[in-house]
């Protein structure tokens, strides 16, 4: 088998209307999609996700994997580590890990599906076959005023969901997303946030796990502070207090604080991780699939964290590739705590692929069709695709 073309679509799709006082802050904005589709001689093609919305990252992600197109032809799909290694090293002197660590994630999940469909057997089997029948899920109650989320949340309770993941802090650290300068947050503004998760945990009760998200806006003072205000909550984790560059600072604020420290989704691969694990900095950690190396390097990676007994919970919030590819590994890893999903965007998993995911009750269950068992919707893609991103005729 040879690979005989590679699309690299960039497709755009609509977000829920969120509430006013989200507005500016990128959650009133479109959410692009880089996905990859690679087609064989043998008439089987394999879809995989690469993709990363912010600060451009999607056109650049794009360019790269149009780059590596050309690396990708002729080869055999079957050859997935071979292909992993040679994409990864070839790019050294540029810095291996980031944007090329996204593209070669697209690639490497599309590779998977191929060869599942090719032996006919879902990915998980190709992984050492399933230790649980499902896949335990988290997601997000909308923001809002405290009334607001605790009744959101409510509402994810009754659907099933046992655990739910909110920022207290984005009214006031929101807008400083992705421009962090110097990481301090107000009095007003920490005690805001206390006065959110008390209104979530009341409505919610004792038995359900509350996860924070700080999107690492703090500095090592403020990260300490917040998390400390927020133990009286029992809060499952406290993930990314600080910006990922140092380590240092993250061990400053793991020696200062009583809550379980969650990390992961900016981190690149397991030679970014074994120093988290050696140096006991985290409880949980969360990489992303889409970004970290796809499901050969994730699943690396929970055997990794295995060996030191911390949980892995992948971060989600891009396609249902993401998700599903997420999923079938997951399946396989004993270490293995929550998936997360972006309930908000449900209508548009629905559209774009070939029916809606099978969650019941807070739980993924997976389809036993040969590879990722889920296929894009051509028509949807097409007419989303973003201008010279679009499928070819290949």
């Amino acid at each position: 088998m040879k690979i005989t073309n590679v699309d690299v679509l960039m497709v755009t799709v609509p977000v829920a209307t969120p509430r006013p006082e989200q507005a500016g802050r990128g959650l009133d904005r479109p959410r692009t999609w880089v996905l990859v589709k690679i087609d064989t001689d043998e008439g089987i093609s394999g879809i995989g996700d690469s993709s990363q919305p912010s600060g451009g990252g999607s056109e650049l992600t794009g360019g790269i994997l149009r780059i590596m197109r050309e690396t990708l032809i002729g080869e055999d799909p079957n050859n997935i580590e071979a292909i992993w290694q040679r994409l990864f090293r070839q790019y050294t002197y540029a810095g291996p890990r980031g944007p090329i660590t996204r593209a070669i994630s697209g690639i490497d999940i599309a590779l998977w599906d191929i060869k599942g469909k090719a032996l006919g057997r879902p990915v998980y089997d190709l992984l050492g076959g399933p230790v649980r029948d499902s896949i335990s899920l988290y997601t997000h109650p909308r923001t809002g005023t405290p009334d607001q989320l605790a009744e959101s949340a409510k509402g994810l309770v009754a659907e099933g969901f046992r655990a739910v993941k909110t920022d207290p802090y984005s009214p006031e650290m929101g807008s400083k997303s992705n421009a962090y300068m110097n990481g301090v947050i107000s009095m007003e503004g920490l005690e805001y946030g206390a006065e959110l998760i008390s209104a979530l945990r009341a409505a919610v009760g004792p038995n359900i796990e509350v996860l924070i998200d700080v999107h690492a806006n703090f500095n090592v003072a403020s990260a300490i502070r917040a998390a400390n205000r927020l133990e009286e909550f029992d809060i499952t984790w406290f993930e990314e207090p600080v910006q990922p560059e140092s380590y240092q600072a993250l061990r400053q604020v793991k020696e200062n604080v009583r809550v379980p420290i969650c990390v992961g989704e900016r981190l690149f691969t397991r030679y970014d991780f074994a120093p988290i694990l050696e140096g006991r900095l985290a409880e949980y950690i969360m990489p992303d699939i889409c970004w970290t190396g796809g499901i050969s390097e994730m699943k690396k990676i929970a055997t990794l964290a295995e060996t030191y007994y911390v949980p892995i919970s992948p971060h989600n919030v891009q396609s249902p590739i993401q998700i599903v590819a997420g999923g079938h590994t997951m399946m396989t890893v004993p270490n293995f705590y929550r998936l997360e999903i972006a309930s908000l965007q449900m209508p548009n998993y629905a559209q774009a692929f070939d029916g809606p995911l099978d969650i019941r009750n807070g739980e993924l269950y997976l389809s036993d069709q040969p590879g990722l068992g889920i296929e894009l919707n051509m028509d949807y893609v097409t007419e989303h695709s973003e201008d010279g991103w679009g499928p070819s005729r290949a």
